[in-house]
């Protein structure tokens, strides 16, 4: 399946499933993840060779893990990863976006529209209850996009407060 969204005088998006073993996808991948990781919201700093060399490989033996691909004609305008896990509570799957990007130039065009047009149908053909992200506190324009999408903070108990994401990064 793909996913097309247009807006006024803006090339139409197409959202694609990324095969893993299709070297121009695979390269896309790597090209769109150096592209969020070089990012202020990403980080900042441009991925190592040897994450480059491993992602799509560490994806492909990754069996929760699915990628999409958005293209305005021929150019690869964003990414998504996505991770299906299992929801304790709602006792199915639920899909995590786990890297989600779209390039600067294309950024306000749909691309990212298409992007979460295409994230909520593989979520409904896993039969997911839920789609998950994280987002930093700082990126107004995403948060803008994620909640006329209909995301919104996790909490269960108001009085307990929001959910909160934190991290240990492990030595290796």
């Amino acid at each position: 399946m793909t996913a097309t969204a247009t807006l006024s005088q803006a090339p139409a998006a197409t959202v694609i499933r990324a095969d893993y073993a299709n070297a121009n996808h695979a390269a896309d991948i790597v090209k769109m993840l150096r592209v969020y990781a070089m990012d202020p919201m990403g980080g900042g700093e441009d991925l190592s060779p040897e994450v480059q060399a491993n992602l799509v490989p560490g994806l492909a033996a990754t069996p929760a893990a699915s990628s999409l691909l958005a293209y305005v004609g021929d150019e690869v305008a964003g990414l998504a990863n996505l991770m299906t896990t299992f929801s304790s509570f709602g006792a199915k799957p639920l899909i995590n976006i786990h890297d989600i990007v779209v390039a600067k130039d294309h950024r306000g065009s749909g691309v990212g529209r298409a992007l979460f047009a295409e994230i909520e149908t593989v979520a409904r053909e896993a039969g997911a209850c839920k789609v998950t992200l994280e987002v930093l506190e700082g990126n107004a324009p995403a948060k803008a996009l994620y909640a006329s999408l209909g995301y919104g903070d996790y909490q269960l108990d108001p009085k307990m407060g929001k959910a909160l994401f934190w991290q240990k990064r492990l030595e290796t």
